[in-house]
């Protein structure tokens, strides 16, 4: 089995995206999930103006999954200034309302706040209490950027893991990713590092020290942080086999979908053990979002 934790998907298609493409319909997103071997899929919402032209709301992801439940996992997302615009704003509602209809997640959260910012806590505190995992994007800039606002080392992370222990947090965005390396830079966790991976690389640290992070391998940054330098990638998937997710981020109909392919080839080739190969690509999701498929 595979699961994939971070697709995307809309009901209709309207604005397009930055890179005038659009989000998979569901048959779109169905056909490509075939065609990679992928048998389930975790639907993230687009509700953050800082990066979306369409917005997917919690209740389109619902519908859409809703049609599909043996394929499509629905998540919710709500904004921290949701509500009342408040840092003890009370989300039980929202939470209340998403988790019976189905939500196993919030994703993804994009809102251009600091980590630090009271609303953003309280969000993160709440999901917790909530048992509902966060998929969260990483900006290094208020400005130009979306995902919770950052600085090169991820304080602003590692502050909200330590704090929120009984919060999942699923990371993604090349920010993150780019921190596996020792020598990332200013420059360089803008993007997508390549090279070597140096030994220090701050999420490393962040993997060992708080079991609360699970890495969310989707997208080019996700697959690049494990593919950049193979040797480490797989000591990395090996060291951390029971925190880290198959992903593709699928953005649009016709999308490479490396994930696809480098997975099951490092499985025959030896490079990935059975048993981790399992668990990154359907057991560690499954535990981690409460399915009860093993």
């Amino acid at each position: 089995m595979i699961i994939d934790c971070h697709v995307h998907c809309t009901k209709r298609k309207s604005v397009s995206r930055r890179s005038g493409t659009h989000y998979p319909t569901a048959d779109e997103l169905l056909d490509m999930m075939d065609a990679g071997g992928i048998d389930m899929a975790l639907i993230m919402c687009g509700i953050g103006c800082e990066c979306r032209s369409q917005f997917v709301t919690p209740e389109d992801v619902l519908e859409i999954c809703a049609l599909h439940p043996t394929r499509l996992i629905p998540s919710c997302c709500i904004d921290p200034r949701s509500g009342a615009n408040s840092p003890d704003f009370d989300f039980s509602a929202f939470f209340e309302f998403y988790k019976n209809a189905g939500a196993k997640s919030i994703g993804e959260l994009t809102s251009c706040l600091p980590w630090g910012d009271p609303r953003t806590r309280n969000l993160l505190r709440q999901a917790g209490e909530w048992e509902m995992p966060i998929t969260f994007h990483v900006a290094p800039e208020p400005v130009g950027y979306y995902g919770l606002i950052d600085e090169l080392g991820l304080p602003g992370v590692e502050k909200a893991l330590q704090d929120f222990p009984d919060t999942i947090f699923f990371g993604h965005s090349q920010p993150f990713w780019a921190h596996v390396s020792g020598d990332v830079t200013e420059e360089t966790w803008k993007g997508y590092p390549k090279g070597p991976v140096t030994p220090g690389g701050r999420l490393v640290e962040l993997f060992e020290r708080y079991e609360n992070l699970y890495g969310d391998l989707s997208a080019g940054s996700g697959h690049n942080a494990i593919s950049r330098d193979e040797e480490f990638g797989f000591a990395f998937l090996d060291k951390f086999q029971d925190r880290l997710m198959f992903g593709t981020d699928i953005c649009f109909p016709g999308q490479e979908l490396m994930q696809c392919e480098w997975f099951p080839a490092n499985l025959a080739a030896g490079n990935i053990a059975p048993d981790v190969y399992e668990k990154i690509t359907w057991r560690n999701i499954d535990r981690a979002l409460g399915l009860g498929l093993a």
